[in-house]
């Protein structure tokens, strides 16, 4: 039986177990879901659109420095 944390905001760990695996999804080129595995079966969802927000952020403010 393997138990779901989906909270954002709990907290990881400085360090993981052995045998922990970080799975991306992903659909149509875009991700779905991302999230960790630990060896005992729990699995903590990650957000999913958390990298390409810090992206586009970035991107407006190069974009928005030129003229």
């Amino acid at each position: 039986m393997s138990s779901t944390v989906s909270s954002p905001a709990a907290r990881l760990p400085s360090r993981f177990p052995v045998g922990t695996r970080f799975v991306i999804e992903g659909r149509g080129g875009r991700i779905h879901l991302r999230y960790l595995e630990f060896p005992d079966g729990r699995q903590v969802v990650l957000p999913a659109e958390a990298h390409a927000r810090g992206r586009a952020r970035r991107h407006a403010r190069r974009a928005g420095g030129r003229k």
